[in-house]
């Protein structure tokens, strides 16, 4: 009986042994698999996105904020910046979101928290007068970035490699203006834009362009419409229309607005090809989207 309990407990020990090194070498797996997915692309930045992670008004990192006095910048009107409070996973790319004609920095205030909960370093700016034109506004956005990276306070946390452009109304035009001058940027996304020129051919920045239905101060087919076609058909680049919408739109908090620009910040600033399972295929009309153009990001 002895020599049989003995038995068993060997077996039992072996069986145990049998099973750790099992979950040891699952483990090792699983580790190997993240080293290699990090190695592949090393500016992945928070868990796996989901439908409901991406459509949340917050994300998974904490944020900050800082003031910046118009005082103490030249080229735009000052600003804030709404940052990643971690510093536990390196640096994060950095996005620059202007306002429109006779608007402040307050009108799309509430894209900051949102898109710096997701991995960003965001700024929302005031411009040198309410009343700057697009061209103008293009400057300031590349101004704005250029002191994010150079000599703000949160510089440290930035890779000035990746950055990115956003705007609303003339913002929106301004931003197409930014992308045309600096093709380094790795992305822009024009909210209810406006601007005189129609025609953007020269752009080298994936692009998503948002329009609304209901647009009657920047009209799409006068405005967003020629915008996105006019765009190469070589570049990465989509066209979002609100269902539902209007100009100011952007001006408050939108799930759809929201959602499609995560997933655009994150695919291009950040290499991410996780989120291009909310690009491609591409989304279907619905009680918020009344139509969706564009091309499946290209990979690299």
């Amino acid at each position: 009986m002895r020599a049989l309990a003995a038995a068993s407990a060997a077996l039992l020990t072996l069986g145990g042994l049998t099973a750790f090194t099992a979950s040891g070498a699952q483990a090792q797996v699983r580790g190997e698999a993240s080293a290699a997915q990090a190695a592949a692309n090393p500016y992945e930045r928070g868990p796996a996105p989901t439908k409901s992670s991406i459509e949340a008004a917050r994300g998974p990192y904490t944020v900050s904020t800082t003031s910046v006095s118009s005082l103490a910048v030249t080229g735009f009107g000052g600003g804030t910046v709404y940052y990643p409070t971690t510093t536990a996973d390196g640096t994060f790319g950095a996005v620059v979101i202007s306002p429109g004609y006779t608007a402040t920095q307050s009108s799309i205030a509430w894209l900051g928290p949102r898109l710096a909960s997701q991995g960003f370093v965001v700024m929302t700016i005031d411009t040198l007068t309410t009343l700057d034109q697009p061209d103008s506004r293009g400057r300031q956005l590349l101004s704005a970035l250029d002191y994010l990276t150079q000599r703000s306070t949160v510089r440290g946390r930035i890779d000035s490699s990746r950055l990115g452009v956003m705007g609303h109304s003339m913002g929106g035009g301004g931003t197409l203006e930014a992308a045309k001058s600096r093709p380094s940027l790795q992305a822009a996304i024009a909210l209810t834009g406006w601007n005189l020129d129609k025609s953007w051919p020269e752009i080298q920045t994936p692009t998503l362009i948002v329009g609304a239905d209901g647009d009657t101060i920047a009209p799409v087919l006068t405005h967003s419409e020629p915008f996105y076609t006019s765009l190469p058909s070589s570049l990465d680049k989509a066209y979002l229309e609100l269902n539902n919408a209007t100009h100011f739109t952007p001006n408050t908090s939108d799930t759809t607005i929201g959602k499609y620009s995560v997933a655009w910040l994150k695919r291009f600033i950040d290499n991410d090809t996780r989120y291009e399972q909310f690009l491609c295929p591409l989304p279907s009309p619905s009680l918020t989207i009344e139509e969706y153009r564009g091309n499946c990001p290209h990979t690299s």
